[in-house]
């Protein structure tokens, strides 16, 4: 009996196997995904199912999201790898350490790194910042100022050298006008 049940039951096991093969063999429909940035159109066949994601443009020659950020140590740069490896098990001089010959050394080296990291992120780099864009602002309207002051200093040469003419051309008609004569001492004229 024990023979029986066990070949029924490797026969509806080789039938029920033969039924996801069978429907694998039969073509279902066909189905596309696409993304799509911004107001971009979509252009799928009739026969085809378009399964569509809308992307903002701003996304479009980005990394995928979920592909940017890992904690894989893979994806750690050389420069972070090497670093670390410099200092496994360093001791002796340079090594800011008590073991070893000259450990101490390092220290001053390390109290350097550390003044200059507190100097690029301390108040004082917010001041040069400040300063910096204080001075951007200042340039940005240096060449209005400069024509506008052009433009004053023209003007003034220019009225100077209406001025001049005007003095000349009265000279000039202060000329061509005809002049008294000249009384004589004893009170005769030309008259």
């Amino acid at each position: 009996m024990k023979i029986f049940a066990t070949a029924a039951i490797a026969s509806l096991i080789a039938l029920g196997a033969g039924a996801p093969a069978a429907a694998q063999d039969e073509a279902g429909d066909k189905v596309s995904m696409v993304i799509a940035y911004g107001d971009d159109e979509v252009d799928c066949p009739e026969d085809t199912i378009c399964v569509v994601a809308r992307m903002d443009e701003s996304e479009r020659f980005r990394i995928p999201e979920n592909l940017r950020y890992s904690n894989d140590p893979a994806n750690t740069a050389w420069a972070k790898r090497v670093e670390s490896f410099e200092y496994v098990g360093k001791f002796g001089a340079m090594s800011c350490s008590p073991s070893g010959a000259a450990g101490f050394t390092g220290c001053t080296q390390k109290m350097i790194d550390a003044a200059y990291e507190a100097r690029e992120g301390g108040s004082a780099a917010r001041f040069s910042q400040l300063i910096a864009e204080a001075r951007a602002e200042r340039l940005s309207t240096i060449d209005e100022d400069a024509a506008a002051e052009q433009e004053r200093v023209e003007q003034i040469e220019r009225e100077y050298m209406e001025r001049i003419e005007r003095e000349r051309e009265a000279e000039v008609a202060a000329e061509a006008l005809p002049q008294p004569a000249a009384k004589q001492p004893d009170g005769s004229g030309d008259e």
